[in-house]
């Protein structure tokens, strides 16, 4: 195992506090030592990702490994901002886990056809939550390999 390997910095878009809330109780719970990040709406995560206004800095607002995605959002709802970052050749690389309470198979497709890596209904309970969180961890910081932090897809043994 690579132990220079940092965990990814994960961020999440959504508007909805309780749910937030329940996504980092959830990690909690889970033991993931990933760097969790939160944002309100799709204009805040384009701002992040584009470091604008507050999030200019980069030791505060490290470039996210994976984007948890809300769909229904104030202001730019996920499939927008979906669509901005999968068209930005800066930011397409970037993992996008769909995590909406939408269950429409309009929005299935849609977010797939814009290159969503997943797409996952929200659980309800805490429960449900955590086992969710569980296994997105397995998966996608355990198993999958993901660009590096500028980027790139890290080099090294080719």
């Amino acid at each position: 195992m690579e132990e220079e390997t940092k965990p990814i910095t994960i961020l999440m878009a959504d508007d909805d506090a309780d749910d937030r809330l329940m996504t980092k109780e959830a990690f909690e719970e889970s033991r993931l030592v990933n760097d969790l990040r939160f944002v309100e709406d799709g204009v805040e995560l384009l701002d992040y990702l584009k470091r604008r206004g507050k999030y200019e800095d980069p030791a505060s607002s490290p470039r996210p490994g994976l984007i948890l995605l809300d769909l229904n959002m104030p202001k730019k709802d996920g499939r927008e901002a979906l669509k901005e970052i999968k068209s930005d050749p800066n930011l397409k690389s970037i993992r996008v886990v769909v995590l909406t309470t939408s269950k429409a198979e309009e929005d299935i497709y849609r977010t797939y056809d814009l290159s969503a890596a997943s797409y996952i209904t929200k659980p309800v309970t805490f429960a449900a939550m955590a086992e969710v969180v569980r296994v997105l961890g397995k998966y996608w910081l355990e198993i999958v390999a993901l660009p590096g932090e500028n980027g790139s897809n890290g080099g090294g043994n080719g």
